[in-house]
């Protein structure tokens, strides 16, 4: 299904002009491309709306049919993707960093990742099923204002909190029952409500390990056991965020962030974001025009 897409407005010439788009709202039959288009770029929501969907997580095999919710995330291993002859859906895709930046809530979201990452294909009932199609629409609305708000990104944006919102609600239940039985999700979210309160000044496995009375090998063994990363990957996603939320904050200097989240120097400051976010603190503020 690469090359033209079928949009009245003409904005896309080719599937590739999608990929550089960071949130996106699409239909597989009206726009000619399929979910499984942008595992490798963007997190995927779908809707199915007609026929079927099959894939792989690398571990088990799934399927999905009308009024299944699916979730790729980039992290989890999709594969052996197939689609009944009849197959149609609304999906979400976005791009990780805009996830990052929009992300209203930490613990959450990471009870959130851990569930879909088991169950990556949900059946919703019919309020989950109105939530996520109201979602659609004011996705489809807010993006289809191109180039006529100078808001429009940090309106998507908004929209995607309400949607990830609206989807811990519908999971919570099956979060609740995966805390309650799962003696490694015990541990593992116990391990995250330590991270979201230490780690602006805590960022060793050896911390939290500690707090917990356990060993940090045994720790980082349990966090991929559940999630398939590693401790530091958890502690260093959310450095990120609170990273990212200083650093937006025009108001601080890079020294008061370093002091803030008790970097020893500016120096060790600058090398630890250039790992996690990719750039240097000062390019990363002059990308966003701070």
């Amino acid at each position: 299904m690469e090359g033209q897409l079928n949009r009245e407005n003409g904005v896309y010439e080719d599937i590739s002009d999608m990929h550089n788009e960071e949130c996106l709202i699409l239909n597989n039959e009206r726009d000619g491309c399929l979910p499984s288009d942008f595992i490798a770029s963007h997190h995927v929501h779908l809707l199915v709306r007609r026929g079927e969907v099959r894939f792989s997580d690398g571990k088990q095999d799934h399927r999905a049919a009308k009024g299944d919710l699916v979730i790729w995330q980039m992290s989890n291993s999709v594969g052996k993707v197939e689609y009944s002859d009849d197959f149609e859906c609304d999906f979400l895709v976005v791009a990780p960093q805009f996830l990052v930046h929009f992300n209203p809530e930490m613990v959450w979201a990471a009870r959130g990742y851990v569930f879909i990452r088991l169950n990556p294909a949900f059946h919703l009932d019919e309020d989950g099923r109105k939530l996520v199609e109201e979602d659609f629409r004011l996705f489809r609305q807010r993006q289809s204002q191109e180039g006529g708000n100078p808001f429009r990104r940090e309106l998507l944006g908004r929209v995607l909190q309400m949607f990830l919102y609206d989807l811990w609600h519908i999971y919570s239940d099956g979060v609740d029952s995966m805390e309650a039985t799962d003696n490694a999700a015990q541990l593992f979210f116990r391990f995250l409500t330590l991270v979201q309160a230490d780690v602006v000044a805590e960022r060793s496995v050896a911390h939290y390990a500690d707090r917990l009375y356990i060993t940090p090998k045994y720790l980082s063994q349990v966090c991929r056991s559940v999630t398939g990363l590693s401790a530091m990957q958890w502690i260093e996603y959310y450095a990120s965020f609170e990273l990212v939320s200083r650093l937006d904050d025009g108001s601080r200097t890079l020294a008061d962030i370093a002091d803030e989240m008790d970097f020893s120097s500016i120096q060790f400051f600058s090398r630890y974001v250039k790992k996690i976010i990719g750039m240097a603190p000062s390019d990363y503020r002059r990308s966003k025009g701070l």
